[in-house]
């Protein structure tokens, strides 16, 4: 069992930038691919960027390619999403999330088993 606390959201400007970390406890984090994903208001959640195990992949929704960048940090159990750029409508709840890291479910919801609550991002113009 993955507990995931996410923290980092908040208001901000358009143009402005943010970093969500997100601290995993539990065993084998490292046996993890990491996740963020969102969910802008009245919409479904939403594929943000990925991150393998090992942290040789990563993947991004080409929403955000260019303008966030997923990290993490084994040995501390975290993971972060910098957020350059920011537009209105990446404004969402950010959740960071936890599976295997089935490659054909690395975008989506089901491959991924652990959720954290959620932390709101809001991007005014």
């Amino acid at each position: 069992q993955v507990q995931l606390v996410e923290s980092g959201g908040g208001l901000v400007q358009a143009g402005g930038s943010l970093r969500l970390s997100c601290a995993a406890s539990g065993p084998a984090f490292s046996a993890y691919t990491m996740a963020w994903f969102r969910q802008p208001p009245g919409k479904e959640r939403e594929f943000v960027a990925c991150m393998t195990r090992s942290g040789g992949g990563q993947y991004y929704a080409d929403s955000v390619e260019g303008r966030f960048t997923i990290s993490r940090d084994n040995a501390k159990n975290m993971v972060y999403l910098q957020m350059s750029s920011l537009k209105p409508e990446d404004t969402a709840v950010y959740y960071c999330a936890a599976g295997v890291g089935i490659v054909n479910w690395l975008r989506v919801r089901r491959g991924y088993d652990y959720w954290g609550q959620g932390t709101q991002v809001t991007v005014s113009s």
